[in-house]
């Protein structure tokens, strides 16, 4: 598995903008964290849906 600090680095902010956003507070829905492949990064990626 092939990481970059480049890929790594987009990841981490992705998934930091996604937990800044307050969604689930106001709709009262539930967080599912799933870890997927992605083909074009080359490395898993992780997938925040929210499930109401």
């Amino acid at each position: 598995m092939k990481l970059s600090r480049r890929g790594f680095l987009a990841s981490a902010g992705a998934a930091t903008v996604i937990r800044a956003v307050p969604v689930v507070q106001k709709t009262g829905g539930r967080r599912i964290l799933t870890l997927v492949y992605d083909k074009t990064l080359g490395m898993m990626r992780a997938v925040e849906r929210v499930v109401y």
